[in-house]
């Protein structure tokens, strides 16, 4: 019998199946950015929510969209398989999005748990199938990783662009409407894919038996979409009153951490070893995750109320990460191919612990721009674009070579789960990133852990901005100083994490086990 692997067709030196779950994967980030792009405004603005209770319901969505993959990974890898389980996410992601359309507080937290539920089922599944493309130790691998990164960032570049100008121009439910658009389509090009046989035995369900068994007249396979749609109104009501999520984060914790010790006692002192990086790789994810995820809401509410914008508005201004990623990917999967040919390409515990640095030094600039605050608490455009710019080359160094490794390191077995734990790094860092944007709400005569003690040093330092001054002058520079403390107090922490990490380097590599 022929090894699947040799059979696959291939088209730019990769197998042929990368490209669809490419577009898929396009345009499935094209429906998740560009409802990302509107959510915090829409509640700012148009709910008249307050900054701190939106930056809440911005973390329980964003949170939960990165714990349910646990859930969608290990009934994949039981059951469903990846075809299967995309499709079912898709369906999921496509209703909540029109649903989202819907201008009803009801239908809002209706749509983000469809949502939520929906790319717990898509999100681990496509990134795992394009691992499974790959045999074990494929040196095309970081390259094919970095290729299906640049699909996410189209998406997510041109969203913010259209959905943005359309919510903002035209209505909030025009931007929502098209980002679901933008879900069909990614599911029609995976469909596609699937009915021309690209993807040959792959993916496939996984036990028949245990799909078709009955119960109630209803197969297993089909109770999985109906128990789906149950907890629609738990994910809901989790979002609705995001005071209590740490209770949930506690619960995945306990859950997470009796798995992982399960997994690590039945495995071999090789593939601890590996499952121990894959814990410290998805510890400095969070790390970079709680820090990236400002870019959602606080950074979005600062751009829009103290960054002099020139061409583009505060929701438009989240395209940037992902422009910038589209114009460096493909150079970027060149080099580590390239420094692969001649032995010299870093190792994945130096490219994170650089990813790191650059994150912190893009928080870094933001906090520096106040520097420049006119006699309005404007800071100019070029600051933001800068730090975007400085940030996401860190991320092109950590997210996507973290992710590759995962499907590496991981036991086959365990594949999906461990990207679900992969993920929970979203998860934990969403929740952190939204009480780290809640500090930015701080009113004239509060303080909090950026305007008192070692930091306050820190960010005066970097900002030129002492608190108590920034009181007497009040309105817009408390405001100003609200958030620029946060980003350097923030990027000052990364940044050190980043050297440490830097350090670590040689210790990490010894424990992967030969893989690169």
């Amino acid at each position: 019998m022929k090894n699947l692997q040799s059979e696959q067709q291939v088209l730019l030196g990769h197998p042929k199946g990368l490209f669809f779950l490419f577009f898929a994967e396009l345009w499935e980030r094209f429906s998740f950015y560009g409802m990302r792009a509107l959510l915090t405004l829409y509640m700012t603005e148009h709910l008249l929510y307050s900054d701190k209770f939106s930056f809440g319901v911005f973390a329980a969505y964003g949170s939960l969209v990165y714990v349910t993959p646990l859930l969608g990974g290990a009934l994949a890898d039981k059951i469903l398989g990846y075809k299967k389980a995309i499709i079912l996410g898709g369906v999921l992601m496509a209703i909540g999005h029109f649903v989202l359309a819907v201008e009803h507080p009801i239908a809002f937290y209706t749509a983000l748990a469809l949502l939520i539920i929906g790319n717990g089922f898509f999100k681990p599944n496509i990134s795992s199938f394009v691992g499974a493309l790959y045999s074990h130790g494929d040196n095309r691998r970081d390259a094919g990783f970095m290729i299906f990164y640049m699909g996410v960032n189209i998406g997510g570049w041109i969203a913010p662009l259209l959905c943005g100008w359309l919510g903002v121009t035209y209505g909030w439910h025009y931007g929502f409407g098209l980002a679901g658009i933008g879900m069909l389509i990614g599911l029609f090009v995976f469909n596609q894919a699937v009915r021309k046989g690209v993807f040959l035995g792959k993916g496939n369900i996984v036990n028949h038996e245990l799909y078709n068994r009955e119960y109630g007249f209803i197969k297993v396979g089909h109770w999985i979409t109906v128990g789906a749609l149950l907890i629609v109104p738990l994910i809901a009501l989790f979002i609705r009153f995001n005071e209590y999520e740490h209770y949930l984060v506690g619960i995945v914790s306990i859950g997470i951490l009796i798995v992982l010790i399960m997994i690590y006692s039945r495995s071999t002192k090789k593939e601890r070893g590996q499952l121990l990086v894959i814990i410290y790789f998805t510890a400095l994810a969070c790390l970079f995750f709680t820090v990236f995820e400002q870019a959602g809401s606080s950074l979005t509410l600062f751009a829009q109320r103290n960054v002099n914008l020139v061409f583009i508005n505060a929701s438009q201004s989240n395209s940037l990460n992902s422009a910038y990623i589209v114009l460096r990917a493909l150079p970027v999967a060149w080099l580590w191919t390239y420094l692969s040919k001649i032995n010299r390409n870093p190792s994945s515990p130096l490219k994170m612990g650089l990813g790191m640095l650059l994150v912190g030094a893009g928080f870094l600039i933001f906090g520096y721009s106040a520097q420049f605050s006119d006699s309005e608490a404007q800071v100019p455009m070029l600051f933001l674009v800068g730090g975007i710019l400085i940030y996401t080359l860190g991320e092109l160094l950590l997210s996507p070579v973290g992710l590759s490794k995962v499907t590496e390191l991981a036991p086959k077995k365990y594949l999906s789960f461990l990207m679900g734990v992969w993920f929970l790094a979203s998860f934990y860092g969403h929740f952190f990133a939204g009480k780290i944007a809640q500090l930015t709400t701080v009113k004239e005569g509060e303080s909090n852990i950026f305007t008192e003690g070692i930091f306050e040093n820190i960010v005066s330092f970097i900002t030129n901005l002492e608190y108590s001054g920034v009181q007497e002058k009040g309105g817009e520079f408390l405001q100003l100083h609200s958030y620029v403390s946060v980003f350097s107090g923030i990027g000052f922490v990364t940044f050190l994490v980043g050297g440490v990490a830097i350090f670590l380097a040689p210790l990490i590599q010894r424990l992967m086990g030969g893989v690169k």
